[in-house]
């Protein structure tokens, strides 16, 4: 009986968006598409699509990202309530404020195709998809999104929360490789892992650091930024200050939030420090310098530097909403 709703589902995916066979998809090696320029995403902040008052509130946030969610957070006999309240927030929506992305019901379930339409419409920065567990969903999003947005600027975030995610967690990364593919974040559903298998959830999520670990080098692998889940207990600053130290430490760009509180110290910690932006100001400027620009070593302040440095000290400076000079991606 699964397997048939999966096939009737399928069926009436490609029905409702007349998808045809995928095209060809166009490789990059290495490098960011041009379209995904770095951007920071320190603090990304859930915000039910029900609640009009948070939602107003956006504009004067600090978070570098809110997305907009129908799924978890909406009952049932709420979604369309909720669709509703997202296309009057967008419609109305202010210039400034933070990136805005759409997390919408998985395309199999009895909303998926309703929120795809109504996600699509309004034109967040990306559409975040749940509960991903194979390339296969990811390509069948981004089929139905290319039917809409010939432009490719609407792009596809992916929420690792399963077991089978983290077992085709290489093959998902992969597809940042693909500019058709669209694919731009991975973002951890640390919950729904801890639900899926049964480990202790321990404040030092001692059991979710392998699979945490294994998200941020899939990431990297595929050119894609990498988000930590979230923490449940926003009144716990200590905890959480602690929790984003530790995701920063693991290499994630930033963290989800559930509350505007956290929003501060996410900011912060995943900020590079005064001392950090300076060396990385001090790598870009010595490589640039004239005989500099093609050498693969150089000598900064009696230390060796190689351009694995100078990569990795632009990426310090998009951390910091830095510019950096000529050559950065």
């Amino acid at each position: 009986m699964g397997i048939e709703c999966q096939i009737h589902s399928t069926s009436a995916f490609h029905r409702h968006f007349g998808v045809l066979a995928r095209r060809p998809s166009a490789m990059h090696e290495g490098g960011m598409d041009p379209v995904r320029k770095a951007r920071r995403r320190r603090s990304v902040l859930y915000v039910p699509a029900v609640n009009e008052k948070a939602l107003a509130k956006l504009a004067t946030l600090d978070c570098d990202a809110a997305i907009i969610d129908l799924e978890d957070a909406i009952a049932p006999d709420d979604k369309d309530r909720a669709r509703e309240a997202m296309r009057r927030f967008f419609s109305a929506r202010p210039d400034t404020g933070p990136d805005l992305v759409i997390r919408i019901n998985p395309l199999a379930s009895e909303w998926g195709l309703a929120d795809l339409d109504a996600a699509r419409a309004c034109r967040p920065r990306a559409i975040l998809l749940p509960k991903v567990d194979t390339p296969r969903q990811l390509l069948d999003l981004d089929d139905a999104l290319d039917e809409a947005d010939a432009a490719g600027r609407l792009h596809v975030w992916a929420m690792i929360e399963t077991p089978r995610a983290m077992l085709n967690i290489g093959a998902i990364a992969e597809l940042g490789r693909d500019r058709a593919a669209r694919l731009a974040c991975l973002v951890a559903g640390t919950n729904d892992l801890v639900k899926e298998t049964g480990i202790a959830a321990t404040s030092d999520r001692r059991w979710l650091v392998p699979w945490l670990l294994q998200i941020v080098l899939a990431a990297r692998a595929g050119g894609l930024d990498a988000l930590d889940g979230v923490m449940n207990d926003f009144r716990d600053a200590e905890g959480f200050a602690a929790e984003c130290a530790a995701a920063r430490a693991m290499g994630f760009d930033g963290k989800t939030l559930i509350h505007p509180s956290q929003i501060e110290p996410a900011n912060r910690i995943f900020s590079p420090s005064g001392d950090e932006i300076a060396e990385a100001e001090a790598i870009v400027t010595a490589f640039a310098l004239p005989g500099n620009e093609g050498r693969g070593v150089i000598s900064l302040d009696g230390r060796m530097v190689e351009r694995l440095h100078l990569d990795m000290a632009r990426r310090v400076l998009a951390r910091a909403g830095r510019e950096f000079s000529s050559g950065g991606r």
